[in-house]
């Protein structure tokens, strides 16, 4: 239970983080300016897709350490690479404006994620299925990041 916490700690501290270091999108001329793509959801979207998100990927992370404990060391290091990356988009994109950074970034997060899919699929294939929201989300921000390029 208390690594669950740590988890949802860390999650949802990188959220907040995030969220602060990219502004409010909605007051940001340059975001407003960009042509967006068709497919572009709603802003309220956003805001419940990353909760869950979090949710399932901090239950995820819990349990994949307490299944893989010989391999906790790589996994602890692919988790704190990808709060890295989802972190740092945010600025990178809305602040900095470096699109194609920004789509590196989240590739990077994307394959980060598809190694924690793959290690949970050697021995608990039902925990991967929480990681599929954020596979989706990932496979719909790149979208969204490159349709701005």
């Amino acid at each position: 239970m208390k690594q669950l916490i740590l988890f949802l700690l860390i999650n949802f501290g990188g959220l907040a983080l995030g969220s602060f270091l990219m502004g409010n999108p909605s007051e940001n001329a340059w975001y407003q300016s960009l042509e967006k793509a068709p497919w572009t959801p709603p802003g309220w979207v956003f805001g419940a897709a990353w909760f869950s998100i979090m949710l399932f990927y901090s239950i995820f992370m819990q349990q994949l350490l307490k299944t893989k404990r010989d391999n906790s060391k790589s996994i602890k290091w692919l988790f704190g690479l990808s709060v890295f990356f989802n972190v740092c988009w945010n600025p990178i994109f809305f602040v900095h404006h470096y699109v194609v950074i920004g789509l590196v970034f989240l590739i990077v997060l994307f394959i980060l994620l598809i190694q924690l899919f793959r290690i949970s699929l050697q021995h608990q294939s039902k925990i991967a299925l929480l990681l599929l929201p954020y596979l989706i989300w990932m496979l719909i921000a790149i979208s969204l990041n490159a349709y701005v390029l």
